[in-house]
C-alpha cells in the first residue's frame, strides 16, 4: 500500500514537463545539503536538548511536513504572478498559459487534504455510534485500511509538492528555486512562532540552528539559477 501511495504520489506531483531542467550535479548538492542540515539539526537537539524532546522532534517535522505546500499554496501564487509579471511583455501570456499544471496539483492536494479530512471525521461520527458489535468492528476495518493507503499518500504528496513546489517548472524552470527561496523563510518564521521563541543553547547555536536552513538552502537555490543561466541557457526574462 504504501509503494502504491508514493507513486500514485510522484505522478500527480512530480511531472517534468517540457520546462524542468534536470541537473545531476544540482540534485546531488540539493541531496547533501539536506542530509548535512539534518545531522546538524540532530546533533544540536542532542547536545543542547529541545522542549518536547524528540517526539517533539518528530512532531515538528510532521507539522512542517504538511506546513509547506500550505505555505505555497497561500503564497505562492504571488510570487508566480511577480515572476509573470517581471517577464518581458511579449512572454506574460505564453508563462500564464502554462499554469494548468500547477493549478491541477494544487486542486489535487486540496482535494486529498480534503479526503483525509472527511474520512477521519466520518470515522469519529460511525464509531460513536452504537450499531453492534459486529458492525463497529467492519467499520473500524474499513476505515483503518483507507487511512493506511491516505496518510502515506497525503506524506508523499506535501513531499512532492514541496520539493517540485507544485509542478511550477511547466510555467518557467526557474520557478521552483525561487518558490524554494521564499518556502524555507517562511518555514523558518513560522518555526519560531510556533516554537515560542529561539532553540537551546548558546547564542551561536540557536541562530545556527534558526537561519542555517535558510540562508544554505537559499544558496543553493541561488547557485541553481546561475547554472541554468550558464549551463542551460535559462534565464527568468526569457
Amino acid at each position: 500500500m504504501i509503494r502504491s501511495a508514493r507513486r500514485r504520489a510522484e505522478a500527480l506531483f512530480n511531472r517534468p514537463g517540457a520546462g524542468r531542467v534536470e541537473d545531476r550535479l544540482v540534485t546531488r548538492v540539493q541531496l547533501w545539503r539536506a542530509i548535512t542540515g539534518a545531522a546538524a539539526s540532530l546533533y544540536l537537539i542532542y547536545t543542547y536538548g529541545a522542549d518536547d524532546g524528540w517526539s517533539g522532534v518528530a512532531n515538528d517535522g510532521v507539522v512542517k511536513l504538511i506546513l509547506a505546500p500550505l505555505l505555497l499554496i497561500l503564497t505562492g501564487p504571488l510570487v508566480v504572478l511577480a515572476f509573470i509579471r517581471y517577464a518581458p511583455a511579449d512572454q506574460r501570456h505564453v508563462l500564464r498559459s502554462r499554469l494548468g499544471a500547477p493549478l491541477k496539483a494544487v486542486a489535487w492536494y486540496v482535494g486529498i487534504l480534503t479526503g483525509v479530512a472527511l474520512v477521519l471525521a466520518g470515522s469519529a461520527l460511525l464509531l460513536k455510534q452504537n450499531y453492534g458489535t459486529l458492525l463497529n468492528g467492519l467499520v473500524a476495518l474499513a476505515l483503518l485500511l483507507g487511512l493506511i493507503w491516505l496518510l502515506p499518500f497525503l506524506a508523499f504528496a506535501s513531499a512532492y509538492a514541496a520539493r517540485y513546489a507544485f509542478n511550477t517548472a511547466n510555467v518557467h524552470a526557474a520557478l521552483p528555486a525561487a518558490l524554494t527561496v521564499v518556502l524555507v523563510w517562511e518555514l523558518m518564521i513560522c518555526g519560531v512562532a510556533l516554537e515560542g521563541g529561539l532553540p537551546h543553547g548558546p547564542p551561536a547555536a540557536q541562530w545556527g540552528a534558526i537561519l542555517g536552513g535558510p540562508v544554505s538552502v537559499t544558496a543553493v537555490a541561488l547557485w541553481e539559477l546561475h547554472r541554468m543561466r550558464t549551463r542551460h541557457g535559462v534565464r527568468i526574462r526569457t
